[in-house]
């Protein structure tokens, strides 16, 4: 049996901390794949598609990993797509605390399906997205917290 694991988020944008969780984490999976959450209490600053795309372009060649967007219970997703795990990342105590809610409430919901936490790279520790975000929509370069593919698309 394939060691799924579905790395859930919004990725908006994708950020070299995502990356960093994604790159450690595959040695340990067979396939990783990055799924783009659509949740209707946020409002992202790219659409899903845009999101997809650099997700594709940053993975390209790459089989052991590929992005999808999903809708609902990222447990409900973690079953349509045969994941048997979900791969969080972490970077401080406080994401921990609020991680493992929901690692709580997936194990309830499917005992089957497994929660696995990597902490980021110190470097990458300050690397949120809601920051990321904040620097685009006032005009800073977000260059250092990017990967190449995202950054050259936003400066067309």
């Amino acid at each position: 049996m394939s060691r799924i694991c579905l790395f859930p988020g919004t990725f908006d944008p994708v950020t070299l901390g995502h990356v960093d969780i994604v790159n450690r984490a595959m040695p340990l999976f067979d396939k990783i794949i990055i799924g783009v959450g659509l949740n209707a209490a946020k409002a992202p600053m790219f659409s899903a598609d845009q999101r997809l795309q650099w997700i594709n372009e940053i993975y390209e060649g790459v089989d052991q990993v590929e992005g999808a967007v999903y809708e609902g219970l990222t447990i409900d997703f973690c079953k349509t797509i045969g994941a048997r795990f979900i791969l969080r990342g972490i970077r401080y105590v406080s994401d921990f605390e609020y991680e493992k809610t929901i690692a709580d409430a997936n194990r309830t919901l499917d005992k089957s399906i497994e929660t696995v936490f990597l902490t980021g790279e110190p470097k990458y520790t300050s690397v949120a997205s809601t920051i990321v975000r904040d620097i685009i929509r006032n005009g800073g370069d977000a260059r250092l917290f990017l990967p190449e593919v995202v950054y050259a698309s936003l400066k067309k």
